[in-house]
């Protein structure tokens, strides 16, 4: 735990090697931080979990997503293979139709996982639908946070400079 005279609301925290360092204002009273270095801790922990999603996992997410969002195309949605990949630069996810395999950039780990669920979900749209036209979006739409993980994926884009595409 640091204390700086210079911050004056803001808490941070890092990992140091095994260690956890947590920045917090001068200021704090004891218990201001035991509260916040506790919460830091938390969210760490929270960051670390998601990062360490496995394919299986994702497998089984998708496998939620679809029975929850697409039971009427229970027998299209299953796709061969769901896993992560680090060669995605240009797109959050990919689907191939053909042999029913999905795969999501390492990128997405770290998201909110109500955007996982709307990358998931897109990419199991189009075992039903290959194409972005309308009965696809009309699949897409289900999914209630469609729209605000659109605009979350866009923003994230947009920060890094990047064009992603929808696929």
């Amino acid at each position: 735990m640091r204390r700086s005279q210079r911050r004056r609301r803001t808490v941070s925290a890092y990992r140091d090697g095994e260690r956890v360092v947590v920045l917090i204002p001068d200021q704090f009273s004891r218990a201001e931080e035991r509260e916040w270095v506790d919460r830091m801790l938390e969210r760490l922990s929270a960051r670390d979990q998601r990062a360490r999603r496995s394919d299986a996992e994702l497998e089984a997410r998708a496998a939620r997503l679809a029975a929850a969002y697409f039971s009427d195309h229970a027998t299209r949605v299953r796709p061969r293979s769901v896993r992560w990949v680090t060669n995605q630069n240009g797109r959050w996810g990919s689907c191939t139709p053909a042999d029913r395999t999905i795969r999501l950039s390492h990128r997405v780990q770290d998201m909110p996982d109500w955007v996982l669920d709307y990358v998931l979900l897109h990419e199991l749209a189009h075992l039903v639908v290959p194409s972005h036209n309308s009965d696809f979006w009309a699949l897409v739409a289900r999914y209630p946070r469609s729209e605000r993980a659109r605009g979350f994926l866009e923003g994230v884009s947009a920060a890094a400079g990047l064009c992603m595409s929808d696929d």
